[in-house]
């Protein structure tokens, strides 16, 4: 079963518990002009999800790995603050999904950035979702494509590690309301 942006989508919203109109925010962050509504047509649950011929209906937005990737640098911004372009340094960073196979090991490096997140933070959010990954592991998965040691992040992990967002975060938020 594999995990669409959208779902990822959907799952990155649901546990750091970010609002439409947010998210609408996130994405001009990250370059991305989208309206409420088109965010809404995003974060429907399609039908037919749990397929890999995911027919999206109509009313569905598919979102791409250009999208998602706006998406995730715009979250960086919205969470850490807009950094200026260090001298000789592109406006915007290049796209790192080159294609499919390294939408997670994105989503997990531009989360680790976005919630300023240490190797130990991360390791303990697998492991709150019942994922146990050696600290050589996660490192394979945070290097850059082409590296040696680089691991594809599989599904599995990627699903898991949102899945431990959601669980520590709902639960840090809710505590001493």
């Amino acid at each position: 079963m594999d995990m669409t942006n959208n779902d990822i989508l959907i799952r990155l919203r649901y546990a750091l518990d970010i609002k439409d109109t947010d998210m609408v925010k996130i994405f001009k962050l990250g370059g991305v002009e989208i309206t409420k509504e088109e965010v809404q047509k995003m974060l429907i649950k399609s039908k037919d999800s749990y397929h890999n011929d995911v027919d999206f209906d109509e009313e569905n937005i598919l979102c791409d790995n250009f999208t998602l990737e706006s998406f995730l640098n715009g979250l960086i911004i919205f969470k850490r603050g807009k950094q200026d372009p260090k001298p000789g340094q592109p406006e915007r960073p290049a796209m790192s999904i080159t294609d499919d196979r390294s939408v997670n090991n994105v989503l997990l490096k531009k989360l680790k950035i976005a919630l300023a997140l240490t190797s130990e933070d991360m390791l303990d959010i697998l492991e709150v979702a019942g994922v146990i990954v050696s600290k050589g592991e996660l490192s394979a998965i945070l290097r850059k494509e082409g590296h040696k040691n680089y691991k594809a992040c599989g599904d599995r992990y990627a699903r898991n590690f949102l899945k431990g967002l959601a669980l520590k975060y709902r639960d840090s938020m809710g505590q001493g309301d």
